[in-house]
C-alpha cells in the first residue's frame, strides 16, 4: 500500500489510488488517479514531479476562501472549483475554539461532518462535474483529487469514484485509512498541536488534534450510511444526486479499468 504514496516536499498526502482489483475484471489503472492536499506550499520540485504525471484534470475541493487564504502554486489545465460554502473560518478551527474541546468530542464533531459531506450543494456540484470529465480524458490523461488535506472530502470523492469502479470494500476502506501513514499522522501529532495550540490560545492534549489530521474508517463509513439511508444506495446518489448516469460510468469503466 505504502508504496502509492508519492513522497513530495511541500505537498501532503500524494498518492495514486488506481491499482486495486475490480469486480467488472481486471485492475484499476495506475497512473491516471491521484489525491492530495493542496498546493500552496509546493516547492519546484514537486511541481516538475506533478507535471511529468500528465495530470489534465483537477478537482479542488476546498471552499473558495481556502483557495483564497492557501493560493495553489499548481494546477491542472482542467480545474474543477465552486464559489459556493464560503466560510469566515475554517468550521473545524470554530470547533476547536470551544472551552470544551476534547478527544472524544473532537471523534463526534468529524463523524457528523462525515453525515453532511456528501449532500453539501458545492460538494453535489463538484462530485458530478469530476466524473463527467473524468470520462472524457484522453487515454493516456490523469485526474487528481484534492482538497486541503487530501483526506475528508478528497476521502469520500475517491471512494464514489473506486465504487463505480468495482473496487472492493475492503480496498476502498484501506485507501481511504492509508491517510495515517502517507500524512505521517503519528509523527506530526505533537508539532500540529503544538502549533495550532499557540494559534488558538489552548492547551489541549495532541489527540484532540487527530482527527483533523487522520481518518478513521468509521467516518466514510458514516457518509456511505448516511448516503445509502438518504437515498436508498450508492448507487442511486450517484445517478439521481450527482447525474452520473450508467452510460457515463460504463464510460469510466472502459477507460479506467484494465482487461
Amino acid at each position: 500500500m505504502i508504496d502509492r504514496v508519492y513522497k513530495l516536499s511541500g505537498v501532503r498526502n500524494f498518492r495514486d489510488f488506481g491499482g486495486y482489483a475490480s469486480s467488472y475484471g481486471g485492475q484499476v489503472r495506475q497512473g491516471v488517479l491521484f489525491r492530495s492536499g493542496h498546493y500552496a506550499e509546493a516547492t519546484a520540485d514537486d511541481i516538475s514531479a506533478v507535471k511529468d504525471l500528465n495530470i489534465a484534470l483537477q478537482a479542488d475541493l476546498r471552499r473558495p476562501d481556502e483557495r483564497e487564504r492557501m493560493t495553489g502554486k499548481w494546477s491542472a489545465p482542467t480545474t474543477i472549483t465552486h464559489d459556493g460554502g464560503r466560510e469566515t473560518d475554517a468550521p473545524h478551527t470554530r470547533f476547536l475554539q470551544r472551552v470544551e474541546a476534547s478527544a472524544e468530542a473532537a471523534d463526534s464533531w468529524m463523524n457528523d461532518y462525515y453525515k453532511l459531506a456528501p449532500f453539501k450543494e458545492h460538494h453535489v456540484s463538484m462530485f458530478g462535474d469530476w466524473f463527467t470529465k473524468l470520462q472524457a480524458l484522453n487515454t493516456d490523461e490523469a485526474g487528481l483529487v484534492n482538497c486541503a488535506a487530501g483526506k475528508d472530502r478528497t476521502g469520500i470523492l475517491c471512494a464514489l469514484t473506486h465504487h463505480i469502479l468495482g473496487v472492493s470494500e475492503d480496498d476502498i476502506v484501506a485507501d481511504y485509512d492509508l491517510t495515517n501513514q502517507a500524512a505521517e499522522v503519528d509523527s506530526r501529532l505533537q508539532e500540529a498541536a503544538d502549533y495550532f495550540n499557540d494559534f488558538l490560545g489552548k492547551s489541549y492534549e495532541p489527540e484532540v488534534y487527530r482527527p483533523f489530521m487522520g481518518v478513521h474508517p468509521r467516518y466514510l463509513e458514516t457518509a456511505l450510511a448516511t448516503i445509502k439511508s438518504e437515498v436508498g444506495s450508492i448507487d442511486t446518489y450517484l445517478v439521481e444526486t450527482l447525474g452520473v448516469t450508467q452510460q457515463m460510468q460504463d464510460g469510466l469503466r472502459a477507460r479506467l479499468i484494465n482487461g
